[in-house]
């Protein structure tokens, strides 16, 4: 079983507030890691059908059951419970009572505004990183780990990659985006989907992606929706502030996990991922990814943007940190270059008193200063950074 690194802060927060309010993607480990950090904790799976229905039909008598407290698991299947837990931690005044873990956003964060704001922590758990797969001893390669992806399933019971995220998707699809959107046409919304996997790191283009997939450019926003809170996309934003320069505004989509990513591209060896065209974006992919998981894996937000002007002067990262900013690079490329460093320092250019700093992440395997500038592995820069 692997160690993950939200544990500690998890444990930290259930002494702090009475719920405890886990999201993150299908199979990413939530109810392995609630279940180890509460092993005295009763477990409940909201998915099971009985419980389900006892939840719906006598909600009062399912909560009696559970007066001292459980894990809920998948407890979006069941959000009216979030008001009958509302009445009993405020009547109780304990902490750590309940444990909730969900895989849809909206209807939890919904749910949660309404009834247990105040009362709840809300963490999230993403696909394992690379620090969590360097603890358990696996020591793939990179190529590997961006092909595989970090679905722990995967790992545990070595299951070939092809079998596993064929099953994932057309679970996902069957289960999920039926349910929420009642999508008609399965197909359409699989062409989207991957052609959505041939635009990572790319600016989002509504009119362009409902053009190839011939649907409208609302459907296509609300498809993308769809996505996001189901932790398949994440989105990151450009960060707005006046540098003197007109600022692109629209967003990058990125997806939560590259296994995924690599599948719907078609790509199922390293051999063929290294030589494809996107291996640049899928590792830009890997690498944002890893940050994000660095923060959320201590119980904080991002804060990462993307820089763009109008003139096409880019940085691949934005890390805030309070009131700097620390560009980051990345490249996919084995071998260091000074041109890395270009973006880095038209930044610090454009905004010398906020610009702190400056990153490349490069999939090479030398760390080194350049200047104001560090140069790092992905083997050591998500702790240095994150």
């Amino acid at each position: 079983m692997f160690n993950r690194s939200l544990t500690p802060y998890i444990q930290s927060l259930a002494t702090k507030f009475p719920v405890v309010t886990l999201l993150g993607p299908r199979q990413s480990g939530k109810t392995t890691l609630v279940c180890a950090a509460f092993p005295n904790k009763p477990y409940v799976n909201m998915e099971d059908i009985d419980n389900r229905d006892l939840a719906t039909l006598d909600p009062k008598s399912f909560m009696q059951k559970y007066a001292q407290g459980a894990i809920l698991d998948e407890v979006q299947r069941a959000p009216h419970l979030l008001s009958y837990i509302q009445v009993l931690v405020d009547a109780v005044r304990q902490q750590g009572m309940f444990i909730l873990t969900g895989s849809h956003q909206p209807d939890l964060h919904r749910a949660v505004s309404q009834s247990l704001a105040g009362r709840t922590a809300l963490l999230r758990l993403l696909p394992l990183s690379l620090q969590e797969m360097r603890g358990a001893q696996l020591h793939d390669p990179l190529e590997e780990i961006l092909l595989k992806g970090g679905y722990p399933r995967i790992y545990q019971e070595n299951i070939p990659i092809s079998n596993a995220y064929s099953s994932y998707f057309q679970t996902y699809v069957e289960r999920d985006v039926r349910e929420i959107l009642q999508v008609k046409n399965i197909i359409q919304f699989e062409r989207f989907i991957k052609l959505t996997a041939s635009r990572i790191g790319q600016l989002i283009n509504y009119a362009s992606l409902a053009s190839d997939v011939g649907v409208s450019a609302v459907t296509i926003r609300e498809w993308i929706a769809v996505l996001e809170a189901t932790y398949i996309l994440v989105r990151l934003e450009p960060y707005f502030e006046n540098f003197g320069k007109r600022l692109i505004k629209s967003p990058k989509l990125y997806f939560t996990d590259t296994g995924l990513a690599c599948h719907l591209l078609g790509i199922d060896t390293a051999e063929q991922l290294v030589q494809d065209p996107l291996y640049g974006n899928l590792f830009e992919n890997w690498v944002i990814m890893e940050l994000m998981k660095a923060r959320y894996n201590q119980a904080l937000d991002p804060r990462l943007y993307f820089y763009r002007d109008t003139l096409g002067k880019e940085v691949d990262l934005l890390f805030q940190q309070g009131s700097h900013l620390i560009p980051i690079e990345i490249k996919s490329s084995k071998t260091f270059s000074p041109h890395f460093l270009e973006g880095l320092q038209y930044f610090h250019a454009q905004t010398p008193k906020r610009a702190q700093g400056g990153a490349v992440i490069y999939a090479g395997n030398q760390t080194q200063k350049i200047g104001a500038f560090q140069l790092f592995t992905p083997e050591n820069c998500f702790q240095s950074i994150g």
